[in-house]
């Protein structure tokens, strides 16, 4: 699919407000609000727009400590992989699992309440599955640039 001017505009409009009103976004994108319903449409269509969502404030829910955490994991399997990974979609803490490439295998985005909670997390999550040989924390101490928010 051509993502043009037009489409481009669209995508950042929505990026900042998904709920915003077909009406609004086609006067900011300066089209008819026909035409601009199905230029949506045809991103949705086309999987460029994958869906729509809420962004939650993960401090308003009491959740204030944010961490990485670089996971190594060993043996370096495809069992092991699957193992860890099995494992990470159950914790409720990990909001993001990536598998990266470098040192680490994976890269997690860890919300807790506090630093007890990462605590916790850290022995009893990640101290339990077999794989992890080694875990790097990094905590978040401020996020002057975050897109997700």
């Amino acid at each position: 699919m051509k993502i043009d001017r037009i489409n481009e505009h669209i995508l950042q409009v929505l990026k900042k407000d998904g709920k915003i009103t077909n009406t609004v976004l086609a006067e900011k994108v300066g089209l008819s609000p026909s035409a601009c319903l199905r230029r949506v449409q045809e991103l949705e269509n086309q999987g460029v727009i994958s869906g729509y969502r809420a962004v939650i404030n993960s401090q308003k829910l009491g959740k204030g400590f944010i961490a990485y955490a670089e996971i190594g994991i060993s043996p370096h399997t495809k069992v092991a992989q699957t193992q860890f990974e099995e494992a990470i979609t159950l914790a409720a803490e990990v909001v993001e699992c990536h598998n990266v490439t470098g040192t680490f295998e994976y890269l997690l985005r860890i919300e807790t309440n506090d630093m007890a909670g990462y605590k916790q997390f850290h022995s009893e999550v990640l101290g339990n599955i077999p794989s992890v040989s080694a875990i790097s924390t990094l905590v978040v101490m401020d996020s002057p640039k975050d897109d997700r928010r």
